[in-house]
């Protein structure tokens, strides 16, 4: 019996590291759903960029109040979370504050945390502020509503309930190592924390020990259940941020890619040698037709698939974004929202028909993803300029445009008019190529 306490702990952290693994096992198959990429040019600018926008934040700060906050709340749960590792050894071994043993610093790294801890509550609290009583637009645009509202709010409870445990925990042991109470040795120091030993005035040694045990498996089982909860919510960029910057595009904004097929095939009609008549060379058995863009996600590649999941759903490419300004349906934010959902939908078809997909009648394109949000984009890369993640909607929006006009032939009447009038007369307007050049004799 002496050992149920541990042997309890041993399977909490067993069953929350567990579930953790079979999530990100999914999240990867599903990544890995998309078409391959080499992302991997440049390492040394990919680092750079990983440490200064995943690391350092550099891009929320670009809006100082929400960015500086959001460092409160980053740099504190990373750093509190340093105090895991003891919690972890001292639940396994039954021991309690091991680190202690570092005396003075001790005392700082804990009042450090203290301080951070109540940085995040003051930084929550004004998140949730912003997002319930001033109700910012971006937070109550017409794309972030049921599910993705609550879920914003879960996350903020969440981190305050975490954030209150610690403290609780730190008072109780604190106030019982005033008392002199056995196994709570001097160790640490409670800046915050210590204002709450006027609550246990007058309990019982044994009720305050009872309160610091309840927090202490609160706090653990509260992380556990937080982390696990990151792969249903928006804050899974917790943990993608990093991979997200690293594969980013360093390719200048505006530059698209070519497809590798048509690129061919316009080589080969510039080509005076080629016969224009020759057949083109049967498929290989089992061979997929090329497919020009993408009508759903399994068209898309794999860094897109992981910058849906990767989404803040801040909202900020969807407040710079000109054509949700003036009114149109396009919100970069809900193109990556959508990509997403229909990502976590195959995922669970797989998953139904064991390991294989089976065609569901559905796809982005259309069933999430309208034709109308798409041809109102006007290709600015306000949307990509502005994530604070490197998230590139824009691709996207461009490789669904690419299967709507070469697969569908399904470009709006005024973009297939200039289309027509380039191919017929070498420009956009319509008028013979003899009179292109008339404009210079009217200067």
């Amino acid at each position: 019996m002496a050992y149920i306490d541990n042997i309890l702990f041993v399977i909490v952290l067993a069953l929350g590291f567990g579930y953790f693994a079979f999530n990100v096992k999914k999240l990867v198959r599903n990544i890995n759903l998309g078409r391959d990429i080499n992302r991997t040019d440049d390492p040394g600018e990919r680092w750079a960029n990983m440490a200064m926008i995943a690391l350092g934040q550099s891009k929320m700060v670009k809006r100082p109040v929400s960015g500086i906050l959001h460092i409160i709340v980053y740099v504190g749960f990373v750093l509190i979370n340093i105090e895991l590792l003891e919690i972890i050894i001292d639940g396994i071994f039954g021991t309690h504050r091991l680190f202690s043993f570092m005396g003075g610093f001790y005392n700082f790294l804990i009042g450090f945390f203290e301080i951070l801890a109540f940085g995040v509550i003051f930084s929550v609290t004004v998140f949730w502020i912003r997002r319930n009583v001033i109700k910012m637009w971006r937070f109550v645009h017409s794309d972030l509503k049921g599910w993705p509202k609550s879920d914003a709010n879960i996350i903020l409870y969440f981190e305050t309930v975490l954030m209150l445990l610690f403290l609780t925990m730190n008072g109780a042991d604190g106030y019982l190592q005033s008392q002199g109470a056995e196994h709570y040795a001097q160790a640490g120091s409670f800046p915050v924390s210590g204002f709450l030993s006027s609550l246990f005035e007058g309990m019982s040694i044994n009720t305050v020990i009872i309160i610091e045990r309840a927090a202490w498996w609160l706090h653990i089982i509260g992380i556990m259940a937080f982390m696990n909860y990151l792969y249903f919510s928006k804050h899974l960029h917790i943990l993608l941020a990093f991979p997200n910057t690293w594969f980013a595009n360093l390719k200048p904004k505006g530059k698209f890619e070519n497809l590798e097929s048509v690129t061919n095939e316009v080589k080969l009609m510039m080509d005076p040698n080629a016969d224009p008549f020759a057949a083109a060379p049967p498929a290989a058995e089992g061979e997929v037709p090329a497919k020009f863009g993408a009508s759903d996600v399994q068209d898309l590649n794999w860094v897109q698939l992981m910058n849906a999941y990767t989404c803040t759903e801040c909202g900020r490419c969807t407040s710079v974004c000109p054509a949700n300004q003036t009114g149109k349906k396009l919100s970069p934010r809900k193109i990556m929202m959508d990509t997403r959902d229909r990502l976590e939908e195959v995922g669970r078809n797989i998953d139904k028909n064991k390991g294989t997909f089976v065609d569901d009648g559905k796809m982005l394109l259309n069933d999430y993803i309208t034709p109308e949000e798409l041809w109102a984009c006007t290709t600015c890369n306000g949307c990509v300029d502005a994530c604070p993640v490197n998230i590139d909607p824009l691709s996207i929006i461009m490789d669904m445009r690419r299967y709507l006009v070469m697969e569908q032939s399904a470009a709006p009447m005024e973009l297939n008019g200039m289309m027509t009038n380039i191919e017929n007369n070498g420009a956009p307007w319509q008028y013979s190529q003899m009179d292109r050049l008339n404009w210079k004799d009217e200067a």
